[in-house]
């Protein structure tokens, strides 16, 4: 009983890492994935990291800064609220 408790754990958490990497964008040099508020440099098709960017001859077509997964995603109030009467 405990073994199969355990295989199930196992396979979720495999299940649960695959999903969660794979929507994700990875440096094109060393493929770790750039954290919130760190930079990174864009090249033809891919991008580096800023660890790697000293690699490359050249420089960027353009960089930017990476932004939490929820940026742009707050709840803002449309109109201003009615006064009471």
């Amino acid at each position: 009983m405990l073994q199969l408790r355990a295989d199930l754990e196992r396979q979720l958490l495999r299940k649960g890492l695959g999903a969660l990497s794979r929507d994700r964008d990875c440096c094109a040099d060393c493929g770790r994935t750039p954290l919130a508020g760190e930079w990174v440099h864009h090249y033809a098709e891919d991008f580096v990291c800023t660890l790697c960017r000293p690699l490359r001859g050249s420089e960027p077509k353009r960089s930017e800064l990476v932004r939490h997964c929820e940026h742009g995603h707050t709840v803002r109030r449309l109109t201003p609220a009615a006064a009471a009467a």
